[in-house]
This record gives C-alpha cells, structure tokens and sequence, in this order.
C-alpha cells in the first residue's frame, strides 16, 4: 500500500508552517521520520531527519544561510540534500560532494506544501488537479486523528450515519425549509447508488424532498486518499479532504474548500432558534514530537468530552458538541485499526466495500503487473469529481443527476494551470 501512496503527490503541511529560516518541522509521513524548512530563500525542503554523517538530528540543527546545519559537527544540506558544508573536515579530505541527506521533491501551491516521495524524484508526476487545492483563496485547517488513514476515511463516505451521529437530536421543525440538513433529517434510512468513476468511487444517497423533487448527496473517494463530503451545497463549494498517511495507526486530515458562499453552511448555519448547530472545532496547542500538530484537546483519553446529560436530555445525540470531533470519536473508538472480521455491513456500507476492493486491487496491480494506479498519468481525471447536494428531478439515475448538476456548477478555478 505504501508502494502505491509514493506514486502520489502527497499533502505535507501548510505553508504558514514553516518561515525562512524559522525553525525546523518534525512530519511522520507514510512511517519516515522526516523534517521540513524553508531556506533564506523561500525554498522548502522535506528530508530524512538524521544527518548522514552520524544520524543526529538535523530537526535540532540550524536553519541558517540556504542550508539546515547539523550542530553535531557542522555539516550543511541545502534543500535538496545534496552537502554543501563540511567544517570538521580538513580541507584537503572534503568529500561533501560525495555525501546527501536523503531528500524528496516539493512543491509549493495555495497554502500547502506537497512532497512526492516516489523513487522517481528526477521526473516525478504532475500534481493532481484537485478542484478545491487549484483555488489561490481555498480555507485549509488540518487535523490529527489517532487511526488507520482507511478507517479515518471511511467516515467520509458513511453518508447513512449522518442523520444519527451529527442530527440525531434534530428535527425537521428545527430546521429553516431550504436548510441543507433538512432532506436528511426528514429521511434518515435514504437509497444509495454506488459508480465506479476514473478517480475512485462515487456514491449518491437519495430520499423524496417534501418539495417532490430527489434531494441527492453526492460524494467521492479519489485515489490514494482523498475524499469530497456531500456537506456543501454542490453548486457552489468545491471540497477536497486527503487522509495522508503518518503511520499505521495516525493520520493527518487536511481539509479544503473554496466556493462563493462563506464557510460550509451545514456545519457553520444555526437553528431556527439561533442555536448553532455543531460547537467550533479546538485544538490543543502544537507540540515539536513527531504527532505534537494539530489535535484536538479531546480524545480518548477523556472519552472525547462526552456530555451524558445532553444525551439524556436530548441537546446531543452524541453528547460531542463540533461535528468534527463526534467523527473523531467515532472512528477512534473502533481502535488504531478495526478488525473487520467483527463487522456486519449493510446495504448502505455498499460505497465502503467498493472503495475497499478498489484500492486493494490498484496496490495488487501495481505490485504485480506494474500498472500504475488511477490519475498519475493523467491528473485532469480529478477534476470531474464534486461533491454536494442537490436537488433533481425524480425517479432519475446518479450518472444523469450528477452530470445534471455538474453543468450548472461554478467551477474554480476555470482549468487554470495548475503546476509544472
């Protein structure tokens, strides 16, 4: 599996993480221990965090002059790894030229910083032409959760669960008429429809608006590990989330959106009353070891801050007040990795059983025949994927109520170019 996550561009951290000069970034991606810096000059590096000279480590190294300097004995890499400083060495035995930090490619785009840790570094791939990263102005907030990327993801593409787990304790009265949660609290059980797509799997859950029309919520998983939620009004929010991988049992959310109404109003609007309807998401402040960025102060160390009296009450289904954390619960609750042999999925767990079998089989291919997995060779395929709800006509199929809704969508950018 890891195999085929390095024949990907992978989100690595935000821009505003790393300053020119500025300290040094611990990251844990796909089980490497590496770190990150921007040099005087802008650029960012991402390598393996022990000096080649004696493995220790240059995450407590100066960030100085283009280069990050290893305090054990001098040495200096540049960005790229390649040793450009070697003053404990006499002179006449200098053999820098010969020495390099194990380093990967970056790219620096809208916000994020993406590494691509292939072994081709010389050509890597173009980036994939993810709607929401292509947006200059995208929102991007990012999350630590304490499970298997897979498990972590796959809350994404539960859409049944969201009329209990996120609504449970709300009514359609609560709700104004064009509220977007309304279609799912007045049908909780809705019909799905599963595709197979050129990015991944699409799903559309659909139930009977009390206007006549189909209200659908349509989603993606996206190969290697991005998924769109149905959450924002289709036409006129993109959103792309990626579950990259920190190790086994961590990963690490990055969420983006962009589009012309402020903030998603599932998550952000209120009831009728004025009541917001999810708290806002905390995070406790950020730590230098390797899974210190971006956690919640909630977890389960303290059951997540569960409220029982607002389950008895009826305030929270949950008793978890932000949106985000009750997923959280849920999926870290399961443990760091689910033994599926306990499951007993539904009908309605169609779309995780697809995006299992998928995946399993493009890492099989690629081990196997060598067949490169899903918009390496043509990243554009990205780019047809949006998620959202909608309304449709009825007694339509997902592939006609898709396409339907896509031509009427406000596109960002308008397939600008998007990297070299």
């Amino acid at each position: 599996m890891g195999t085929m996550m390095r024949q990907y561009w992978l989100p690595a951290c935000l821009s505003s993480e790393v300053k020119a000069d500025g300290d040094p970034l611990r990251l844990m991606i796909l089980c490497e221990k590496l770190i990150a810096f921007r040099d005087s000059s802008g650029r960012v590096g991402i390598m393996d965090h022990r000096c080649p000279h004696r493995c220790a480590s240059l995450f407590i190294g100066r960030n100085e002059e283009n280069g990050i300097r290893c305090v054990y004995h001098g040495w200096k890499f540049d960005v790229d790894g390649k040793c450009v400083d070697m003053p404990s060495v006499p002179a006449r035995m200098d053999f820098k030229e010969k020495v390099h930090a194990k380093a990967y490619k970056t790219h620096e785009a809208n916000g994020l910083i993406w590494v691509y840790m292939g072994e081709n570094q010389s050509t890597p791939p173009p980036l994939p032409e993810i709607e929401a990263t292509m947006h200059p102005d995208a929102e991007i907030w990012c999350l630590q959760r304490d499970c298997n990327w897979l498990q972590a993801l796959e809350g994404d593409i539960d859409t049944s669960h969201v009329g209990f787990l996120h609504v449970g304790s709300i009514d359609a009265e609560d709700l104004d008429e064009d509220h977007p949660m309304r279609p799912t609290v007045l049908n909780r059980a809705p019909d799905y429809e599963v595709a197979q797509a050129d990015w991944g799997v699409m799903y559309g859950g659909y139930r009977p608006n009390d206007d006549g029309q189909m209200s659908w919520r349509v989603a993606h998983y996206m190969f290697p590990f991005w998924t769109q939620t149905p959450n924002n009004r289709f036409a006129t929010r993109a959103i792309a989330r990626a579950w990259v991988p920190m190790d086994d049992e961590h990963s690490m959310l990055f969420d983006i959106t962009c589009g012309v109404d402020a903030g998603n109003p599932a998550y952000t609007s209120t009831l009728k009353d004025g009541t917001p309807l999810f708290a806002p998401l905390a995070y406790a402040p950020n730590t230098t070891d390797w899974f210190g960025r971006w956690r919640s102060p909630d977890s389960q160390a303290n059951d997540w801050a569960i409220d029982r009296e607002s389950q008895r009450n009826g305030t929270q289904f949950t008793g978890i007040p932000n949106i985000t954390m009750q997923d959280q619960a849920v999926t870290e609750s399961m443990g760091p990795i689910t033994d599926h042999s306990f499951e007993n999925l539904a009908p309605t767990d169609q779309m995780i059983a697809r995006v299992r079998r998928r995946v399993l089989m493009a890492a099989r291919a690629l081990a196997n025949k060598g067949t490169l997995p899903p918009g390496i060779e043509d990243p554009s395929i990205f780019y047809r994927a949006r998620a959202g709800s909608f309304l449709h006509n009825p007694n339509d199929t997902l592939a006609n109520a898709y396409e339907a809704a896509l031509a009427k969508a406000v596109r960002w950018p308008d397939k600008v170019e998007v990297a070299e």
